[in-house]
């Protein structure tokens, strides 16, 4: 046999001509060990959860559509080396998670790691809080994917008809249907997902060389001093460094969601092997295309006038122009953006749902017998699916009182999902400084170099959390102040206050199902 465990050795070979939803002999391990009953098909393979996350994540795209939140604050140079600070940072991150992933690949994710591996009178809080952490960061994703793709829409829009005039509604029932058709691919098409994904990850590379060559041949070109070395820092912070530290969400949110694959790992055939190693093949793909787009736009942006006020809605869709002289051009260029933006949403809805599924399954939502159900026939957590197209329905309402408030929520996605990096990570780090109780074993170690690799990511984290709550300029207005704060400390206290109501009756944590026998 082929696994280890202490001293003991498990072949890697189908169970009994290989069940759908068993998976390996590892597999059923993992889940024996954790306490919980496979329910779902295994039907992810290495190539398929890379593209899953690698699409989501959607990092070289995220680069062109965040630009705002770091030009005005740093300008070409800040941009460029804030990325690489960013992935330098984050990747410790990812390595961390990719560690825990392997020891327990688990579609709980971090509310788990946070019940096993942390001290044990803090272990049923501090799950809870995370595992809603989760819970918000994804669902509020779904909407910002939504969001983002309905915009991008409007912008091509805008583009070829200048007497378009977008209405908030408009953008309202474009949230609508892009969920719409993202939970249509989650349910009716859910076994075809992986062959989709990794269809889908062939067209993000590609997708990546063919705005990469237009740009370089027909754009006119920033001078390198200016793109390397010339900073900016137009909202007036106090120092130039905490005007990039503002402007770093941009770059955090092209990396976020490596997590994803996490929630997805009862779906993984040879999870713990699998598992971290799509998340790492995402890290230097989606790290190393990002760092080449950030310094391609870089290069070919204009001029920073269009970071803050674009024509076309985003600076990415002004430049496209700007280069290819063509609005057909600059259309197709966008509209393939556009694409990959909605099947990053589509992957968004999947993770969403799992990981809305496994916290109700240990009884940490409200209704959550009725969340956690899977529908024979179609295995998948239809309840959480539909439930997940509910709450992005509803909160795509907001954007017909308030565009500010949907934008605060929105922003929740980064402060929310970068909570439960913090936590979890914390927690683990904390175990191997303790050395009090003993890790389950893994297939993907970082060895030695694991507790430091640990602190430096908390370190990063700790940086990163602060500043994603700062206003994107300095002396804002009530229009411009960032309220995601407000909303982000408003679902904290719900959720401690129906915990002590309610939920540290019923939710115990899953580390109560697993077994310490290693």
């Amino acid at each position: 046999m082929s696994k280890e465990f202490g001293a003991v050795q498990v072949e890697l070979t189908e169970v009994n001509g290989g069940s759908d939803k068993v998976g390996t002999v590892t597999d059923q391990l993992d889940m024996d060990r954790v306490g919980k009953t496979p329910v779902l098909r295994r039907n992810f393979r290495l190539v398929s959860i890379l593209g899953f996350t690698a699409v989501l994540m959607c990092t070289w795209e995220a680069i062109l559509f965040t630009a705002s939140y770091i030009l005005p604050n740093g300008g070409l140079a800040g941009m460029v080396w804030m990325y690489v600070v960013t992935l330098t940072g984050f990747g410790l991150a990812i390595l961390s998670m990719a560690e825990m992933a392997s020891m327990a690949p688990t579609s709980g994710g971090q509310y788990h790691w946070v019940s096993e591996f942390s001290p044990r009178s803090y272990q049923k809080f501090l799950s809870y809080i995370t595992g809603w952490l989760c819970v918000l960061g994804w669902q509020v994703n779904i909407c910002s994917g939504s969001y983002l793709v309905g915009t991008q829409l409007q912008g091509i829009i805008l583009l070829n008809n200048p007497n378009y005039v977008a209405e908030a509604w408009h953008v309202t029932l474009m949230i609508i249907a892009v969920a719409s058709v993202c939970i249509i691919f989650n349910t009716f098409f859910a076994r075809k997902l992986p062959l989709i994904e990794g269809l889908i990850l062939i067209i993000h590379v590609f997708g990546f060389f063919a705005i990469l060559i237009p740009l370089w041949a027909l754009a006119p070109l920033q001078p390198a001093k200016a793109v390397f070395t010339e900073f900016v820092n137009e909202y007036d912070w106090p120092t130039q460094g905490v005007g990039l530290l503002v402007g770093i969400v941009g770059p955090m949110y092209s990396l976020l969601g490596p997590d994803s694959a996490v929630h997805m790992a009862e779906e993984i055939r040879d999870a713990s092997r699998v598992l971290p190693l799509g998340m790492m093949w995402t890290l230097v793909v989606n790290g190393l295309t990002g760092l080449i787009m950030v310094i391609t736009f870089a290069f070919v942006i204009p001029n920073l006038t269009i970071a803050a006020s674009p024509k076309y809605v985003y600076s990415y869709i002004d430049t496209f122009y700007a280069a290819t002289g063509s609005r057909v051009g600059a259309s197709i260029m966008t509209a393939l953006i556009t694409l990959l933006c909605l099947c990053s949403t589509m992957s968004a809805v999947a993770t969403a749902s799992r990981q809305m599924f496994a916290f109700a399954r240990d009884k940490g939502l409200p209704f959550s017998d009725f969340l956690c159900q899977i529908r024979p026939g179609w295995d998948i957590p239809l309840n959480a699916l539909l439930v997940s197209f509910v709450i992005t329905s509803l909160l795509s309402l907001i954007n017909l009182g308030s565009l500010v408030a949907l934008n605060a929520i929105l922003s929740l996605t980064v402060g929310a999902i970068l909570s439960s990096y913090l936590i979890s990570i914390s927690c683990v780090a904390l175990r191997k400084i303790r050395r009090d109780r003993p890790l389950p074993p893994t297939r993907w170690s970082l060895g030695r170099a694991g507790l430091p690799i640990n602190i430096g990511a908390v370190l990063f984290l700790i940086v990163v959390y602060v500043f994603t709550f700062f206003p994107l300029g300095n002396n804002p207005t009530v229009a411009t102040m960032n309220w995601s704060s407000a909303m982000y400390g408003g679902t904290v206290i719900v959720a401690i206050v129906y915990y002590h109501m309610y939920g540290k009756h019923v939710y115990d944590g899953p580390v109560v199902l697993c077994k310490q026998d290693f």
